[in-house]
């Protein structure tokens, strides 16, 4: 892992600097989850390859918040028919001949969900994983860690984006420590 930060378990001043995402976690150990996720929920035989592809117009996504000491979502995007591929591999034998929207995004929601819950696992301290959303991905600020890979030939990214956008400056407040009497 790139440039780990150790929890100390100090508590952090809004004034501080916030955490990146790059500091904290590398693509190689995002990869890695996601083949977790995939061999657990898709199939042992399922392989995720990192090689960026572009991806299609009609690309939808999936997040979770994650809101401690690193404030922001996990996003999968990928293209709908690569969503309906992954929607029919969770639902196994279970799957209707047609899926309907609900289908694909519960399948959409629940990868995300398995993927931010153990990105949130290797991040320091005490945070939340927020409940899956499915649709247009927010956009990524600067804070933002992309992982480009391949599945049965079609492209998907797993981005880490921050929600604390720039670091900012600190200030030299000399109240800000203070209580007002």
């Amino acid at each position: 892992m790139t440039g780990s930060v150790t929890d100390t378990g100090d508590r952090r001043r809004t004034s501080d600097a916030p955490l990146l995402i790059t500091e904290l976690i590398d693509e190689e150990t995002v990869q890695s989850i996601a083949q977790e996720a995939w061999s657990a929920l898709i199939g042992d035989d399922e392989f995720l390859v990192p090689l960026p592809g572009g991806l299609p117009d009609d690309a939808v996504s999936s997040w979770v918040e994650i809101v401690g000491a690193w404030s922001g979502s996990v996003v999968l995007t990928c293209g709908r028919s690569t969503a309906e591929q992954l929607a029919r591999c969770l639902l196994a034998e279970h799957a209707p001949p047609v899926l309907d929207a609900e289908d694909v995004q519960d399948a959409l929601g629940e990868l995300a969900n398995v993927v931010g819950g153990n990105v949130k696992a290797v991040l320091p301290g005490h945070s939340v994983l927020g409940l899956p959303e499915v649709g247009s991905a927010p956009e990524p600020g600067p804070d933002a860690l992309r992982v480009d890979l391949l599945w049965r030939g079609q492209s998907l990214t797993i981005t880490a984006q921050g929600s604390a956008g720039a670091p900012t400056a600190r200030t030299n407040n000399q109240y800000e420590n203070e209580v007002p009497l």
